[in-house]
């Protein structure tokens, strides 16, 4: 799927949190959206997921605008994974893909479960309680319910944030290769700059609202004259003045 945002505004009382954003995600491409906390990348994910309601501006997916009579049709193609988003935490791994499987309409549900649960390597831990998982169980946990419906776009707001390097490598690999067989946009919000280089065909850089950047990896890093895209990052975060 084809995504279109058109000057994205989002205002809480007097303050932007996000300012007349606009840009495009190819289809079957991956965008890195980064910036320090608080500069809207959360809130711009949330409008896109159809949970908080834009001040202005549109979200058009294949030519469909998101607040159109369209929007449960389009939001079904949707997913979405956090680390900063609980999955209920009394109910089993299993109970809890059985849930959100039954919320997308997944047909063949139980094949469905079993198959994402192999690729993620979480069967061995279905019956246990999502709260009393560790912070890579929940990670996979999460990814697979972000998955459950084969999603074509999927959101991921720091996939990886506080795992260990070999769980987070694991599941970086998982994206890469789950992306290469399936057709799917995805947008990945993240701090992680290696993370970022190896996902993503080009990123956007925020700050305080604004896009203030944009590009591949190698452009923005040749531009502002760094060695990496930490170093990228790092100036374009404590600049004073928009780039």
């Amino acid at each position: 799927m084809y995504i279109q945002i058109k000057n994205l505004t989002k205002k809480f009382k007097n303050n932007f949190a996000v300012n007349k954003i606009s840009f495009d995600i190819e289809k079957n491409k991956t965008v890195g959206l980064l910036g320090p906390n608080g500069c809207g990348k959360t809130t711009s994910i949330g409008m896109m997921l159809g949970l908080i309601e834009p001040s202005e501006g549109e979200i058009i997916i294949n030519s469909q605008n998101l607040q159109s009579y369209k929007r449960d049709e389009i939001l079904a193609e949707i997913n979405f994974a956090s680390p900063y988003v609980e999955l209920p935490k009394k109910l089993t791994v299993k109970q809890n893909l059985e849930v959100y499987g039954r919320l997308y309409g997944v047909e063949n549900l139980s094949n469905r479960i079993n198959e994402i649960s192999v690729d993620l390597d979480i069967k061995n831990f279905f019956g246990k309680k999502t709260g009393e998982l560790s912070s890579g169980q929940k990670n996979r946990v999460s990814l697979a319910k972000s998955l459950i419906n084969k999603p074509k776009i999927l959101l991921l707001d720091e996939p990886t944030a506080s795992l260990d390097p070999d769980i987070g490598d694991f599941i970086r690999s998982y994206i890469q290769e789950y992306r290469s067989k399936n057709q799917v946009t995805i947008l990945l919000a993240s701090h992680n700059m290696n993370e970022v280089e190896r996902l993503c065909n080009s990123i956007i850089m925020m700050k305080e609202g604004k896009i203030i950047d944009r590009g591949t990896c190698s452009e923005i890093i040749k531009k502002h004259g760094r060695n990496n895209l930490e170093e990228t990052f790092l100036k374009l975060a404590r600049s004073k003045n928009e780039l």
